[in-house]
């Protein structure tokens, strides 16, 4: 019998030491580009905030932490960087560098935290930020992106669309093109493959209907989907003129992925959320009604083994 315990005491240990030396996403915010609370917004969304929820709401980013060689990936450059990258280290105990910066476009959520890596923060020297052409383009002409590159505070890296790039040995990841606003980069999801799974990462589109891929094809072919949940629906944004800021409404999305089996709607992770989204709340009615149709939501601090 104690021979049993301790043989089942190694096996646990060792399932454990293997966990411990995965590599994962770590969801760093599910909020979009404008933060909540949002500037300007009088609404009991933004004005009844506890500390708490100010504290796990950010703007949308995920981190590649890869354990076994003690150094992480971001996937955008959020306005909340700082307090991100904070929490990197809290997770890992100080104990991983930042490798690289991986973004989508050039929309002020996604890529205005690499000001924090000039001279007047950081001072970070030569951190890879993988874009693609417009965006690079974009970054080196215009100021003050461009400081970033002459001081050598990044080192811009080129993608090309549906090419993978090997990151690191326990990294690969490929980019797709979207349709979404366009005004200074192309807009891009990312494919992110761990050693074992893989994510889809698009948390901007226009709309499904726009684009000349299909959504349930690239559901089978990954593990998890963080797609762009921005609004619940129209009567979320009676404020606004949808047509400036398109994007699939999240019921737009269940039902078009509605005929799925229960195990591929599992693998969507909705994020990039507005400050006027009630699946922010995860004790809202709403965030209830997306569980049950069989769809998740992102959360800060949510960990997916790769």
């Amino acid at each position: 019998m104690i021979r049993l315990i301790i043989l089942f005491k190694f096996f646990f240990y060792s399932i454990f030491l293997s966990a411990q030396e995965e590599s994962f996403l770590l969801v760093l915010g599910n909020v979009q580009d404008g933060g909540i609370p949002h500037i300007a917004c009088k609404k009991d969304c933004c004005m009844s905030l506890t500390e708490k929820e100010k504290r796990v709401l950010k703007i949308t980013s995920l981190a590649f932490v890869d354990k076994s060689e003690s150094k992480h990936y971001l996937f955008e450059a959020s306005t909340d960087i700082t307090d991100q990258l904070n929490f990197l280290d809290q997770i890992t105990g100080n104990k991983s560098k930042l490798e690289g910066i991986f973004l989508t476009h050039a929309h002020m959520g996604h890529y205005s935290g690499l000001l924090q890596l000039g001279r007047e923060a950081m001072g970070a020297k030569n951190i890879p930020v993988y874009v693609m052409p417009k965006m690079s383009e974009f970054l080196k002409s215009n100021a003050p992106w461009s400081q970033l590159v002459s001081l050598n505070n990044i080192k811009l890296k080129s993608l090309a669309e549906n090419q993978s790039m090997r990151v690191s040995n326990q990294l690969h990841v490929s980019s797709i093109i979207v349709p979404h606003r366009d005004e200074f980069s192309e807009t891009v999801g990312f494919f992110i493959k761990g050693q074992r799974k893989t994510a889809f990462f698009l948390p901007d589109i226009d709309k499904w209907g726009k684009w000349d891929q299909s959504l349930k094809n690239i559901l089978e072919k990954v593990d998890y989907a963080f797609l762009d949940g921005t609004f619940f629906d129209s009567a979320e944004i009676n404020y606004r003129d949808i047509s400036e800021i398109p994007h699939p409404f999240v019921i737009e999305t269940i039902d078009h992925l509605s005929s799925l089996p229960l195990k591929e709607r599992k693998k969507v992770f909705f994020i990039h959320m507005n400050h006027t989204n009630g699946m922010l709340n995860p004790d809202s009615q709403i965030s209830k009604e997306v569980l049950s149709k069989g769809f998740q939501i992102a959360r800060y601090g949510m960990q997916f083994p790769l």
